[in-house]
């Protein structure tokens, strides 16, 4: 869907011919091995006092419908029983069955016939090590690639990015690679949190931490505030990537947010489709 993004002689649209998995710096050779017709990427599933989905529910409402089931990812919590309770519940309530992985047998199967999957937040590091252990990277993404649609929250958001690298999670456990799903050419950073001028905290801010981010790989990162959300669709002039919500802060000036490197951070809200077109470098240090 969103062409190759490797070196600008490469013809777009190709895939790498065995959609294999090279080193993170060459990621821009396998995007095009999950192109996406359908997701919803939220910064968050729920806003502050008030329940799952409510802050989205119209979009969300829009994206299961005609959807008999979804499949539930929950492994970025550790209670999945209670977890697997509340979104079921969630989504439920707006129409399609809802099934959570971690109780079937067969997850990649389950997968490959998916409608829809939701990818639920929590530590990302902890998602990501169980996807990898279950070696279900390469099944999602195959099932995106057929037409599967695909929705997450926070960690569930931030792995439709090519790497985890921009997560705000402590790493609480050891995943056996960064590598995620590589649905879009640029990373996500959820939950993107301005600095408050008024404060006298002395730690590092979100910005700074992209910086450093940029310091070591030349790579869009979209910063999605609390409360709003990004949307991939097809439409007749090809893909669409569309930022939606409103920042929940009062210190936010706009949904989102763009970071890269060298230049200074650009407010974005509404159509930023261009963006399908950056071509990732990871592991490209800055001279």
């Amino acid at each position: 869907m969103y062409g190759t993004r490797g070196g600008a002689d490469e013809p777009r649209g190709a895939c790498a011919a065995s959609c294999g998995r090279p080193p993170l710096r060459e990621v821009a050779a396998w995007i095009d091995c999950a192109p996406v017709t359908r997701a919803l990427l939220l910064s968050n599933s729920a806003n502050h006092d008030s329940g799952l989905f409510e802050h989205a529910r119209d979009a969300v409402a829009a994206f299961v419908e005609g959807v008999r089931e979804v499949l539930f990812v929950p492994w970025a919590l550790a209670d999945h029983e209670e977890y697997a309770a509340r979104v079921g519940a969630a989504l439920g309530a707006l129409g399609p069955r809802v099934r959570s992985l971690h109780a079937l047998a067969e997850p990649a199967a389950a997968i490959r016939d998916a409608e829809a999957l939701y990818v639920g937040g929590g530590n990302t590091f902890r998602l990501v090590r169980t996807l990898h252990r279950l070696a279900l990277l390469d099944p999602i993404r195959a099932a995106v690639a057929r037409g599967t649609r695909y929705s997450g929250a926070s960690a569930g958001s931030l792995i439709a990015s090519p790497t985890m690298r921009t997560t705000n999670d402590m790493p609480i456990v050891q995943p056996p690679s960064f590598e995620t799903l590589g649905l879009l050419p640029f990373q996500l950073n959820c939950h993107y949190l301005d600095a408050d001028p008024s404060s006298t905290h002395a730690g590092e801010t979100r910005e700074l931490r992209l910086r450093e981010f940029h310091e070591e790989n030349d790579v869009p990162v979209l910063g999605l505030r609390e409360g709003t959300w990004l949307e991939l669709s097809e439409s007749p002039r090809g893909a669409v990537a569309t930022i939606g919500g409103a920042a929940v802060s009062p210190l936010a000036p706009g949904p989102a947010i763009l970071h890269r490197r060298g230049q200074e951070p650009v407010e974005l809200a509404g159509d930023v489709s261009w963006l399908l077109d950056a071509h990732p470098r990871f592991d490209a240090p800055r001279t």
